[in-house]
């Protein structure tokens, strides 16, 4: 860290585009023309210390991470510390609200809806919207209302159990946490509350790269939890290696999520609305920091130099690609998911891609471990994916829509109600263990034609990856 000692006059001398510093932590920084997440933010609070804007939506070890020598100007000094931080937490913290009686809660779109009343406009704009006309994000969830469940009798359900194993790691249920950003902006407990809430149930976790808190602090507050990270590739290929260099220190840590669902993002209408108002005084549109060129053979062949995690691939949209998976031995799962509904509008369903592998490459079930990402709001939901196929399957909003409402505790609840709705319908069912659903479980029929109807493709996957090599 560089040791220069800067005051505050001399800091809000550069607040424009060609000539920008900021305070983090003490820190000052020229980081605009870096910075994963685009200038706009950068330049609205240029020229002041930064640091509460910073702290709510990343951890403090982001700066060890991103920032190299020559980008790190001296140091606030101290007298200064404090004095410039801007003030937008009218706009980016949640509405203080009395959290209910959890026990009163009894589904997850109720909670939803106390959610709505709680989130700030940012939360409300990142958190809930979808791209386009959110056909795709309605449709993750509604298309479970199409499978119907065909439950068995004279079946002894007095004992049922929810635990199995999700890539060889015991977990206590089915459900998991999906990788979801910015966990702070519903609760200040952020991704530690996720990770406690988590520990209880002895539920897996997927920490999103863009978490607010440490990976660290969060895997701290889940003695009991399972983790997994995931991994956005960045643009600056050197950033992502030292962050898998941390993620490698963290034994908790059992895979790596590569995340292929967003390549570049979608028009999600609420989210760049609230964005254009930030940037209306004229600042620059965000840019896009993902790595957008990620191929098969040279990403994951990059990837497995820099972890000996199991890789799972999240994002899967095809049958197609889910075959294609199989045929890379670093890749021991996939997760089946269209980024909740917010990369591309109109695409297929995890459950319509589950049921097109079990129609084109059914082998890919027992070849890899497929997870479901997207749309669940009741226990039979989870079942039903089972059944078909699915090992487990990820909660993203409804985890922050229960942080907003009450924290941990609210966490808590959303976990509970699915897995007291899960335990319902197995036993309902006929079904005394996760490992004894099967696709005799539920009738799919109906779906059928929505199903993709062309030749299969797998000799043209084939031809494509020899291709390629």
């Amino acid at each position: 860290m560089a040791r220069n000692r800067i005051s505050l006059s001399e800091l809000q001398n550069h607040k424009s585009e060609d000539d920008c510093w900021i305070a983090i932590h003490d820190n000052v920084t020229s980081f605009l023309s870096n910075h994963p997440g685009g200038k706009a933010i950068i330049l609205r609070h240029a020229g002041t210390d930064a640091t509460n804007a910073f702290e709510d939506v990343h951890p403090v070890e982001l700066l060890d991470e991103y920032l190299n020598s020559e980008q790190l100007l001296g140091q606030l000094e101290s007298t200064s510390r404090g004095n410039t931080q801007a003030n937008n937490k009218a706009s980016t913290q949640s509405k203080t609200i009395a959290p209910p009686q959890m026990a009163t809660i009894q589904s997850i779109a109720e909670m939803e809806g106390l959610a709505l009343e709680r989130l700030s406009p940012k939360a409300l704009a990142y958190y809930a919207s979808g791209t386009d006309d959110e056909i795709t994000k309605i449709a993750n969830g509604s298309i479970f209302k199409s499978i119907l469940l065909r439950p068995r009798i004279f079946v002894d359900n007095s004992y049922c159990s929810l635990s199995t194993t999700i890539l060889g790691n015991k977990v206590g249920m089915p459900i998991f946490i999906a990788p979801a950003a910015m966990a702070k902006l519903a609760h200040p407990s952020g991704e530690a509350g996720i990770s406690t809430a988590c520990s209880k149930f002895n539920a897996l976790q997927i920490i999103s790269k863009n978490a607010s808190m440490s990976v660290k602090d969060i895997v701290r507050a889940g003695p009991d939890a399972v983790f997994a990270w995931q991994l956005y590739v960045l643009k600056d290929i050197q950033a992502t290696e030292r962050t898998l260099a941390h993620i490698k220190a963290i034994p908790q840590i059992k895979f790596i999520v590569l995340t292929l669902d967003a390549p570049f993002p979608g028009k999600r209408e609420a989210d760049e609305r609230y964005k254009a108002a930030e940037v209306a005084q004229g600042a620059p549109a965000q840019v896009w920091g993902t790595e957008s060129s990620l191929t098969w053979h040279k990403t994951l062949s990059w990837l497995s130099k820099h972890t000996d995690l199991p890789i799972v691939l999240k994002g899967i949209q095809t049958h197609e690609d889910a075959y294609a998976a199989t045929k890379f031995p670093v890749v021991k799962g996939i997760i089946l998911s269209n980024h909740g509904g917010r990369a591309l509008d109109t695409t297929n369903t995890p459950m319509q891609v589950l049921l097109e592998i079990r129609k084109f490459c059914p082998q890919v079930l027992d070849q890899l471990e497929v997870l479901v990402d997207g749309g669940i709001k009741r226990g039979s939901d989870v079942i039903k994916a089972l059944a078909l196929g699915a090992k487990g399957v990820g909660l993203g909003r409804a985890a922050l829509y229960g942080l907003a409402v009450g924290g941990e505790e609210g966490v808590h609840r959303s976990l509970q109600i699915l897995a007291d709705e899960a335990i319902t319908t197995m036993r309902l069912l006929g079904v005394g263990h996760v490992s004894d659903l099967r696709p005799s479980h539920v009738n799919s029929a109906s779906l059928n034609s929505q199903l993709y109807d062309g030749p299969p493709g797998l000799d043209t996957v084939d031809n494509e990856l020899k291709a390629k090599l």
